[in-house]
């Protein structure tokens, strides 16, 4: 009963400060998206998109910075434009590991390039941008920013669930699935652009660069756990919220422990428990 109280007195103090229940609101909607979008990353064999995605959010945003645009904007559109292109390259919509490739150098280049163009042109008072974009800066979000990350958290879910049954036929056999009439093409092309827009969104809560551990990890888990789609999307899902919040408490907790590191390593945590107890989706077809 005592330690009842206390975990609860515990909880009052955390989410009376404004970031920390900025952090929750919108880290929530961040790895809801992630966790639904990262299962079909992995299904789909497209882990190497997710990784690629995260380093054009990072070009996109030092663009931003350089054109003295809201970074928001840089983010987005340059992750969806570029998550579209790769489709369109690819066969049916679908991302062609020489195409990710090809497009993960080039972008690379730019992102260093609009990096050097920042830092030599601005003050640097403004020089820890960059640092934020790599890394995220979940307790520096504001009321605003917290709000929109949760709204188009939301969103993205909402969308990934509506097309979560085509887009399972599709990746399953997408030459019967073209057969019966799923546009295999469009519903590519269509999750690539969910999944742009999923990276631009939780690059500024855990960053560039730990962006991939996040889609990866939790989705990683969850097949390996169940063969069966629909559990796998909610485990996948839940996986991610249970790595944000846990994150968040760890790094309040603890503060010396970034949010984005205590996230990442619950995310990979979950993984290396799945890898020793999974016997479902690991070794077994998928189950519709």
């Amino acid at each position: 009963m005592t330690m009842t109280v206390a975990v609860l007195a515990g909880l009052h103090h955390m989410l009376g400060h404004p970031f920390m229940r900025y952090a929750f609101v919108g880290g929530t909607g961040v790895a809801l998206a992630a966790g639904l979008v990262g299962y079909f990353v992995v299904l789909r064999s497209q882990v190497f998109v997710g990784d690629a995605l995260s380093h054009v959010a990072f070009t996109g945003a030092m663009a931003a910075l350089v054109l003295g645009v809201d970074l928001r904007l840089g983010l987005y559109a340059t992750t969806i434009a570029v998550a579209v292109g790769i489709g369109a390259l690819g066969r049916r919509g679908r991302a062609d590991d020489v195409v990710i490739g090809s497009v993960f150098a080039f972008v690379l280049g730019i992102g260093v390039l609009f990096l050097h163009l920042f830092t030599t042109s601005h003050s640097t008072s403004n020089g820890a941008a960059g640092v934020r974009v790599l890394f995220g800066s979940i307790f520096g979000l504001s009321r605003g920013q917290a709000v929109l990350a949760a709204v188009v958290g939301l969103a993205i879910a909402a969308a990934v669930v509506v097309v979560a049954r085509p887009l399972l036929f599709a990746t399953i056999d997408e030459a019967v699935a073209a057969a019966r009439g799923v546009p295999v093409r469009w519903l590519g092309l269509g999750f690539l652009a969910l999944a742009g827009a999923c990276a631009a969104e939780a690059s500024q809560a855990v960053g560039a660069l730990l962006l991939l551990g996040l889609l990866a990890a939790p989705a990683g888990a969850a097949v390996r756990l169940t063969a069966r789609p629909t559990r796998a999307l909610a485990l996948s899902a839940a996986g991610s919220v249970g790595a944000m919040w846990g994150g968040l408490v760890l790094s309040y907790a603890a503060p010396r422990i970034p949010p984005s590191f205590a996230v990442m390593a619950l995310a990979t945590a979950f993984y290396v428990v799945a890898l020793g107890v999974g016997r479902g989706g690991g070794g077994e077809r998928l189950r519709l």
